[in-house]
């Protein structure tokens, strides 16, 4: 009985620390709604559409001439770069 008792308090903190892991690196990646607020500062518009890839997410922007404007915004550091 001493046994289980015991493995079952070393599966809960096993478990409960793996949830705090995956937890703090999602925090640390930035995030959808983040993403597009990071575009909308590099180019003024309204959002057609965001994709997601492994390293960035990609936000396509209609400017107010017509334009579509592609922004990757790095997952990890939130940099910018423009299509």
């Amino acid at each position: 009985m001493r046994v289980l008792l015991a493995f079952s308090f070393s599966l809960l903190f096993a478990l409960s620390s793996f949830q705090a892991a995956a937890s703090n690196k999602q925090a640390d990646e930035v995030s959808k709604k983040q993403a597009v607020l990071i575009a909308k500062k590099a180019e003024d518009g309204r959002t057609l559409k965001i994709t997601e890839q492994e390293k960035v997410y990609t936000v396509r922007i209609l400017k107010t001439n017509g334009h579509v404007v592609d922004i990757h915004v790095n997952k990890k550091t939130g940099e910018v770069k423009k299509d």
